[in-house]
């Protein structure tokens, strides 16, 4: 909590900490709300952007590509807010925390709209040729994974769930070994038909920009980590990550 300096001995402060305690919760619950504002709205991103990609179709795909300024413009206005609360309200212990992970947060929700935006610009060359929408339907399975983990980190925000985010660390282990079962079959393809090789690059960027948003929320199952726990488990293994959260 911020000091407070007395003007005289006799003020009695008490109801002026009171209503700038109230404000300050009232601020910091404000960013919370915020993040999962953008967090909606970067899964229905990601949502449509897999949809068009895994079925051929441009209209949605192109909605995506048209809509990331609506993600940028979170990004942008949740970090003046986090900005000003440092700047004014001069957090300690939790609140400053909850802060630091706010801003971590939507780093990561920003650049997971960039990669859906990059799907979607997949899907929209896909969509121009029978081939390359019969190839990238053979990657839905890991669109499906990516969305669930997104959901799931995202409720874990909600109520800073400690076991949600482990369980979401534990998730991006399948997508790593999904995304290599991918990466085996595309160079197959090309070996078998040099033909496909254009098609199949585009796969093995829309496999890559999938794999890399598992990342994104394997970061902030950890930055929920940190905020709960005051423990920093990045670059640390699962099995590491559960032996100093047991400590």
């Amino acid at each position: 909590m911020p000091r407070f300096v007395d003007l005289e001995e006799t003020m009695d402060t008490s109801d002026i900490k009171h209503h700038y305690s109230q404000q300050f919760n009232a601020d910091l619950e404000a960013i919370r709300t915020e993040v999962l504002a953008m967090g909606g709205l970067v899964e229905k991103q990601l949502n449509m952007a897999i949809q068009a990609l895994s079925k051929g179709q441009s209209e949605p795909a192109e909605s995506v590509v048209s809509s990331d300024y609506k993600v940028n413009a979170f990004d942008v206005t949740i970090d003046e807010r986090c900005t000003n609360i440092l700047a004014l309200r001069q957090p300690t212990a939790s609140d400053l925390r909850l802060v630091l992970t706010v801003i971590k947060t939507t780093a990561d929700l920003e650049r997971i709209g960039d990669e859906a935006k990059r799907v979607a610009r997949m899907a929209i060359r896909a969509a121009s040729g029978d081939h390359g929408r019969n190839l990238f339907s053979q990657i839905a399975h890991l669109g499906t994974q990516v969305q669930q983990m997104l959901h799931q980190v995202l409720d874990a925000f909600a109520r800073m769930d400690i076991d949600d985010a482990i369980e979401v660390a534990h998730e991006d282990v399948k997508i790593d070994r999904e995304y290599e079962n991918i990466m085996r079959q595309s160079m197959t393809y090309m070996m078998e038909d040099p033909r496909s090789i254009p098609n199949v690059l585009d796969l093995i960027w829309s496999a890559r920009a999938l794999e890399r948003i598992g990342d994104r929320c394997c970061n902030i199952s950890e930055y929920i980590i940190y905020f709960v726990r005051g423990k920093d488990v990045r670059h640390v293994g699962l099995d590491q990550m559960k032996k100093e959260l047991s400590e």
